[in-house]
């Protein structure tokens, strides 16, 4: 309406780089700009995703990803300040260390502060470093101090308020969101596992490829994704004779081409916040196989207990939940799914509660509340 004065909200994240989080971003963005004056605060150059015309973009610095722990602790407070100049009336922040300048940025200004948390931290920080010490007790002073909380998963949700003093009023659990594709069915001339995720080794690739080697199909293996693990692995790939097989295609911005040509996706990671790759696959009408892993994929494809994690290999709707750095489980898996290819085709039901208008909804909720 001509004259009316919008809502303005910051949106700070590290970047806009080739990650789950900041998918969702680069969705919110498109979504709520539409509605709201939008400002995009980075922390670095980095855009993957396209951002649209009518969001302002502001750089907070311009970070060495590679800068010193302590260096990036000492900012803190100078960054949170420089980030209270930015006039909103609400600031949306997703992940750590923007959660933290987020909030302290409160000692400065006064304004509405919702943070949202994308993995569990107990898994994210579970060393005796002190990196993972300094993380742990910055999330359990700040976090609760945030006007709301926002994790995409309910373990995440249960971890912040047991382990970091999140009080339960503060949280509201949102999903990722996917945009449902008729995707037109493709008849495949050879079976293809496909897996998509960073090569790092929370992904666990050198897992993905044993099994894969041990189950001596007559299949492929296509990874797509990129990371310093990269060379590691395709010198496994070659210790195992599988160069015929496994094919590694680097970052792709259009996996769906990849998805849509496989027949089976696996996910081998030990652990996540909230896989969006799933609900892609999902889109495509794949089987999936997946290690139980926190967090994410149990409340994906299955109904069942989300504190628990399956010892052995578990049956799900499409396809299967293998306990988590377990080769024989993901390996007897892979087998299965081979031999009945099927499993996965009647299975985009499930991607109707992640649908993108339901979930910008519940972030207007949140936004407006």
């Amino acid at each position: 309406m001509e004259g009316e004065i919008l809502l303005k909200i910051s949106i700070l994240i590290y970047s806009l780089a080739s990650g789950g989080a900041e998918r969702v971003v680069s969705i919110l963005l498109k979504e709520l700009s539409q509605k709201y004056e939008i400002e995009l605060v980075l922390m670095n150059d980095t855009i993957f995703y396209e951002v649209p015309k009518n969001v302002k973009i502001t750089f907070l610095e311009n970070s060495n990803p590679n800068e010193n722990g302590i260096f990036k602790l000492l900012k803190l407070p100078f960054l949170a300040y420089k980030y209270s100049k930015i006039k909103s009336d609400i600031s949306i922040s997703f992940m750590n260390r923007p959660n933290y300048i987020n909030v302290l940025s409160n000692l400065f200004k006064k304004s509405k502060t919702i943070i949202s948390e994308r993995i569990a931290p107990s898994r994210e920080y579970n060393t005796n470093k002190l990196k993972d010490k300094i993380s742990r007790v910055l999330i359990k002073t700040l976090y609760p101090k945030a006007d709301v909380v926002v994790p995409n998963s309910k373990y995440i949700a249960y971890e912040l308020n047991k382990f970091f003093n999140v009080d339960k009023e503060k949280i509201k659990v949102i999903y990722n969101p996917i945009k449902s594709i008729d995707m037109t069915p493709i008849k495949k001339k050879e079976f293809i596992f496909i897996n998509v995720g960073r090569l790092e080794p929370q992904k666990n690739h050198k897992l993905l490829i044993q099994a894969f080697y041990k189950a001596n199909l007559d299949a492929k293996l296509h990874i797509i994704g990129d990371g310093y693990l990269r060379p590691d692995l395709e010198k496994l790939v070659k210790e195992y004779n599988l160069e015929n097989k496994v094919t590694f295609f680097g970052r792709q911005k259009d996996v769906y081409k990849y998805l849509q040509n496989s027949s089976c996706f696996v996910l081998s990671s030990d652990y996540e916040g909230f896989p969006n790759v799933l609900l892609e696959a999902l889109n495509c009408n794949l089987a999936i196989i997946s290690t139980d892993c926190k967090s994410g994929p149990r409340e994906i494809l299955s109904n069942s207990d989300i504190l628990d994690e399956v010892d052995k290999l578990q049956k799900v709707e499409c396809g299967f939940l293998t306990k988590v750095g377990d080769v024989d489980s993901m390996k007897k898996a892979m087998q299965l799914i081979y031999h009945n290819d099927k499993l996965g085709y009647n299975c985009k039901h499930i991607i109707k509660q992640f649908e993108i208008t339901k979930i910008i909804n519940e972030w207007e909720k949140i936004i407006n509340g």
